[in-house]
């Protein structure tokens, strides 16, 4: 199948000023708004509509609504956080307008994905070099905050939930939380496209996941589609596409740049170029879904529907790893059949360890996470974390020392079993 492609490109090209985003509604607001893509689905419906309509006749099966950066958290720095569901119905609505009148029109059944991006903050990444162990967003805001979007995606007549352009998988793990909650209580499930970030040739995401590593932490939320996207023209993807395809049952999507962007930060491959690498994924069984992100026009859609329509998707295998255990932190880790002796390092235990317990309790994290580091170095391939103690305030201790260790690649790369005490009673979780 195929999907659109880059919304921002075409929004660029429409060459809109500061009064077309504010349009009358936001005349008089306090922010300044150019840029604010996600609100022209308000205030200049219009085009957007016949964006995703240039799209559809492309050859595009699938648009993405214009939700981008639809969040309340993303939307604060305009001052708009309390348009947050708005944007997402109105945008999905248009989306679904544009899709039901091409279906009419050819015949083809078209469908509409809802974006969910990343937002502009990160549970990975501390904003402050002075401060790893700080946040300035959490699990709960974020969570929060992807629910409000779901269901405007939902209630504006989406047809697909996608979350794409993961360059931090706890953010995506955020959202995909969001999106089972809803379905386990208000809606009737929708396929689930999830799509992550390569950002350079090391093949990791920007906080350090490696490609497979990324696909085991996101497997529980049973993609229908799973892939890469942004930061990479189709040539340098490649390899990571195919080692995704290796490693999940799912479908594989993959929609890159126009290239690499050149000085300017513009993109200069054409839609011939970026039509042919993708027939090559196409021909070796790699994908079942391609399309365009940054660069990309409906011409690059043209070129690359009619390049691949001839050629037969990927086959998903039926099993993977079957009777492996799959853990990731930084890095995969498969425990199976065949696997040697496995360490676990047990020391950053205050339980367990007097040492550790008494530099949690004193607060001297950073002497703590010492031990931590010195297991792994020592060949730990898990380490068990246990802040279960009736002084320490279980889940504080956790949050922060957990925050740490992924500051930390070296200790992050290993998968982690912790456990705490809330409530009276015991939480365990190993990821």
């Amino acid at each position: 199948m195929i999907l659109d492609g880059g919304m921002g490109t075409m929004i660029q090209e429409r060459r809109l000023e500061e009064e077309h985003f504010r349009g009358e509604e936001f005349k008089d607001h306090t922010h300044s708004l150019k840029g604010n893509n996600d609100l022209l689905s308000i205030t200049q419906s219009d085009v957007i509509y016949n964006i995703h309509k240039e799209y559809l006749l492309a050859g595009a099966d699938i648009i993405e609504t214009n939700t981008f950066s639809s969040t309340c958290i993303a939307q604060a720095d305009y001052g708009l956080e309390h348009l947050a569901y708005r944007m997402n119905k109105v945008s999905a609505e248009i989306a679904r307008k544009a899709a039901d009148d091409v279906t009419n029109q050819t015949g083809c059944k078209r469908y509409v994905a809802g974006a969910m991006g990343p937002t502009n903050k990160t549970l990975s990444v501390s904003p402050s070099v002075e401060r790893p162990d700080f946040r300035n967003v959490t699990f709960d805001e974020l969570a929060e905050a992807y629910t409000e979007q779901v269901r405007g995606l939902l209630d504006g007549g989406a047809d697909i939930i996608m979350v794409e352009t993961i360059f931090d998988t706890a953010n995506a793990k955020a959202a995909l939380f969001a999106i089972d909650k809803l379905f386990e209580e208000s809606y009737e499930p929708r396929p689930i496209f999830i799509s992550g970030t390569i950002v350079d040739r090391s093949g990791r995401t920007l906080s350090g996941q490696t490609g497979e590593a990324f696909v085991i932490s996101v497997s529980h939320a049973k993609p229908l589609c799973i892939g890469l996207n942004c930061a990479l023209g189709a040539t340098e993807m490649r390899p990571f596409i195919q080692a995704i395809g290796k490693c999940t049952t799912a479908h594989v999507l993959c929609y890159p740049n126009a290239g690499l962007p050149n000085t300017f930060g513009g993109y200069d491959e054409t839609p011939e170029l970026t039509a042919s690498h993708l027939k090559d994924f196409a021909t070796d069984g790699l994908v079942n879904l391609v399309g365009g992100c940054c660069g990309t026009t409906p011409a690059h859609i043209r070129a690359i529907a009619e390049k691949v329509k001839h050629c037969q998707p990927r086959v998903p295998p039926t099993a993977v790893f079957q009777d492996y255990m799959l853990l990731a932190g930084l890095e995969p880790f498969r425990i199976g059949p065949y696997t040697n002796f496995v360490n676990i390092g047990e020391r950053c235990n205050v339980a367990g360890s007097r040492k550790f317990a008494k530099l949690i309790m004193s607060g001297n994290y950073e002497e703590a996470l010492s031990i931590a580091k010195t297991q792994v170095e020592m060949g730990a391939q898990v380490l068990d974390i246990n802040m279960d103690e009736g002084m320490l305030e279980g889940p504080a201790a956790m949050a922060r020392f957990c925050c740490l260790i992924a500051s930390e690649p070296d200790i992050a790369r290993v998968g982690i079993h912790w456990t705490f005490q809330k409530d009276r009673y015991l939480r365990t979780l190993t990821f």
